[in-house]
């Protein structure tokens, strides 16, 4: 067990990625950071499986509290949770046989892609242009959470600001929606993982909790300000994102 004033910091980034995560995804991104540098004496596979159990709380909880307050598409979003839910479970058993820094280059192109696009783009998501769900809608739905699946399975952070994305480039969500929508695909994701990280035995059980707790409570305060001020402040949000996950990647890579 970790001393206490290690577990108060560790709960504090919980908060905020657990805020982060609720309004936009990517909250990994400060809640691994943390739990890394918390537990020096585990290995790499045991912190990602008790990050897993944290934001799988936190997502389940942020998307209970947008239930009823937006009208989900089932008919796609289901589809595409259960093709997220089996690639992640692939992605996680050949984590050993993909080469992540590879990923990362790709990854990080990927953000800055996004990034110029959302900047560019000042309507994007700015109101829902979706239209219908047909097998071509539902297809895509299928292939984009398999892929998402996967690379959440392999490798992990900010899939649910590509999910976000995907859901406002591709059918035309408003980003409040997209928001939203995302973390249906990213209950199946963060189970799959579990399935995976639990029987092996890589989740502390204890600190995972507290995690958890701490992140459930960043989430309520994160769907509170994407539902009081609406796509706008998610698409800014969302941006600010981008750029710290640019720095941060960028940082690391070069």
């Amino acid at each position: 067990m970790i001393d206490q004033t290690a577990l108060l910091t560790l709960g504090l980034f919980a908060f905020c990625g657990g805020l982060i995560d609720a309004a936009v995804g990517g909250g990994g991104l400060i809640q691994i950071p943390a739990l890394l540098h918390a537990l020096p004496q585990h290995n790499i596979a045991t912190v990602f499986g008790t990050n897993k159990l944290a934001v799988w709380a936190g997502t389940t909880a942020s998307f209970f509290r947008y239930v009823h307050k937006i009208t989900f598409v089932w008919k796609l979003l289901i589809p595409t949770m259960l093709a997220a839910f089996i690639f992640a479970f692939a992605g996680a058993m050949t984590t050993a046989h993909v080469p992540k820094q590879l990923m990362s280059y790709v990854v990080f192109c990927l953000l800055i892609l996004m990034a110029i696009y959302t900047f560019l783009k000042k309507d994007l998501g700015a109101r829902s242009t979706y239209v219908r769900c047909g097998p071509k809608e539902i297809s895509l739905g299928i292939l984009f959470g398999g892929l998402v699946g996967f690379y959440d399975g392999v490798f992990g952070p900010g899939s649910g600001s590509f999910l976000l994305f995907l859901f406002v480039k591709v059918f035309g969500f408003d980003f409040l929606n997209a928001s939203a929508s995302a973390k249906i695909v990213n209950i199946g994701t963060f189970s799959s993982a579990l399935l995976f990280f639990i029987p092996t035995g890589h989740v502390l059980w204890q600190i995972g909790l507290i995690v958890a707790l701490c992140n459930v409570l960043g989430s309520f305060a994160g769907v509170f300000l994407a539902l009081r001020y609406g796509s706008q402040f998610i698409r800014w949000f969302f941006l600010i994102l981008l750029v710290f996950l640019i720095l941060r990647m960028g940082l690391s890579l070069f």
